[in-house]
């Protein structure tokens, strides 16, 4: 069978799936275009899939409503040295399976994130020592003070170390893996809601853990899952009530689900970037017929293709409204100077000069990895670009695949093949050290899990000595002058096309009360639904 008519089929088989399932006010029935790829909490760093296993796993911390960082499987935490934290467990906590929650299972969760094929290894720096101190209580030994050790934690969470044992699932599966591993089909979380059945691909049942440490906020007994990646199909199953939530509503939908006498619309500022990026390491590209050299190395090139870009256009007729450009990686809530930025204008003319000046008077052909899944209007915003830069002479050859190939092509475990591609990001940490150091850092794969979401391999180590002081910086003012430093250091080297903060946009019924945040984290735990 091939891919298409696998995915369709299954597709028609999850809304056969929602046809029959019977509707409860404690039933809770969701459609996302993406899929769940992975029960493995650490297999994709991605934040749908974020949201799908934040029911199910939880971290030391979590984040409440506004983003602060508040208690999780951690009551508590204090720093009696500036190089070491220590943890104070919560105690009675039992994952799904009973077995009890203790401190071996976070110095296990704390190797295994770390280990190769994680795609989560940003989140403890491989020089961190975590440290038994007793069964309630976990050391985080640095070597050198970090202030925001902590601020990405809500999406570690922490596994079942006596279940991976048993389970052969000591590793994390890889993204790219070509065969699941237990923990790819099987959960057991400490969490809110337990996963009754997964069918990737098709559904996934999420019922409510009758053993939940925690108070629960909502009152749903039952999640549905059903992932729909044609959005015509998406906005007709929650129009006619077949589907309680869906994310995201098409742009193009958004009066007509507003207009609907059962549906709406919610809509805020989200925190994720979408930015384009460029191979700036192999000496050839991948997918080019440029032979013998990498344009990208030039930055001239690079600025050129920055210029060519009508970021107003992307923003009045693809996204009719519903963004806002940007200059920096970072979305202007998460960084004080951010207003000192501006983002250089559209100009074709000069992009066209720029290219004749690198050598290329007639451009060059290069394909542009774009994910078609994942973000409002994604590969819309790769055609786009594909019709402007044609303008200067460029052939853009567009790879728009579901997220799950893109990731297994794009991502470390895939070997970063792509020479042009779109991503998004919001930076767990809420702070711009994580774009710093995730995305734009030095890869140095061998030393270190710098630059691990750095799929161009952009370098300039300068630059990262600059990040490497905003980490230990405690003196707020002092580290935003840093930051500054970090990216007025990267827009000279023109090291990516920042192009804009989308908004969110859930399709919600009715009868259902949600709350939403900006991290377009779809915490259902939260959710009430009425009759």
């Amino acid at each position: 069978m091939s891919v298409c008519r696998s995915l369709f089929a299954a597709t028609l088989a999850g809304t056969l799936a929602l046809a029959v399932t019977p509707a409860s006010s404690q039933t809770l029935r969701y459609a996302n275009q993406g899929d769940l790829k992975s029960l493995d909490p650490y297999t994709l760093n991605e934040s749908t899939t974020h949201a799908h296993l934040g029911h199910v796993y939880q971290g030391l911390t979590a984040r409440d409503k506004e983003l602060k960082i508040i208690p999780a499987l951690a009551e508590s935490w204090e720093t009696p040295e500036p190089t070491r934290w220590r943890f104070h467990l919560r105690k009675g906590v039992k994952f799904h399976n009973g077995d009890p929650f203790t401190a071996d299972d976070v110095v296990f969760s704390a190797d295994r994130v770390r280990k190769k094929g994680s795609n989560m290894q940003t989140r403890l720096a491989p020089d961190v020592k975590v440290v038994k101190v007793d069964d309630y209580t976990v050391d985080f030994v640095l070597p050198s003070p970090n202030p925001i050790l902590h601020n990405s934690w809500d999406v570690w969470y922490i596994m079942d170390k006596k279940w991976a044992e048993e389970n052969n699932v000591v590793d994390p599966t890889p993204v790219a893996a070509t065969t699941p591993s237990y923990a790819s089909l099987h959960e057991n979380g400490t969490g809110p809601f337990i996963i009754e059945s997964h069918q990737p691909g098709v559904k996934t049942v999420f019922k409510a853990n009758p053993n939940y440490w925690g108070k629960m906020e909502g009152n749903l007994k039952e999640i549905i899952f059903t992932p729909i990646s044609s959005d015509a199909t998406r906005v007709a199953a929650l129009l006619s009530g077949e589907v309680d939530v869906i994310e995201p509503v098409p742009i193009q939908d958004i009066s007509r689900v507003d207009s609907s006498p059962n549906a709406q619309v919610l809509k805020g500022p989200e925190l994720r970037t979408i930015f384009i990026g460029f191979d700036q390491t192999r000496d050839e590209l991948l997918y080019s017929n440029i032979k013998g050299k990498n344009p990208f190395k030039d930055a001239r090139v690079r600025e050129a293709f920055y210029k060519a870009i009508d970021i107003e256009l992307i923003k009045t007729r693809v996204m009719r409204g519903l963004s806002t450009p940007s200059a920096l990686m970072i979305a202007p809530e998460l960084f004080a100077l951010s207003k000192e930025f501006t983002r250089p204008k559209f100009d074709p003319d000069g992009a066209k000069k720029l290219l004749t000046e690198a050598g290329y008077p007639d451009g060059f052909e290069v394909t542009m990895d774009c994910p078609n899944d994942r973000y409002v209007n994604d590969a819309a915003i790769c055609q786009a670009v594909v019709g402007m830069l044609a303008r200067i002479g460029v052939k853009i050859n567009l790879l728009a695949q579901p997220k799950a190939q893109y990731f297994a092509k794009v991502l470390k475990q895939g070997g970063y093949q792509t020479s042009f591609y779109l991503l998004g990001w919001t930076p767990s940490t809420m702070d711009s050290h994580n774009v710093l150091y995730d995305i734009m850092g030095c890869r140095d794969d061998a030393k270190s899990s710098r630059g691990e979401a750095n799929l161009g391999g952009y370098c300039n180590k300068e630059f990262d000595a600059i990040t490497d002081k905003v980490l230990v910086e405690t003196d707020t003012a002092k580290r935003n002058q840093l930051i500054k430093q970090a990216y007025e250091i990267s827009i000279k080297d023109w090291a990516y096309i920042p192009l804009h903060q989308q908004a969110l946009a859930w399709g919600v019924s009715k009868k259902v009360n949600l709350p939403q945040r900006a991290d377009n984290l779809v915490m259902f735990h939260w959710a009430t639904k009425k009759e």
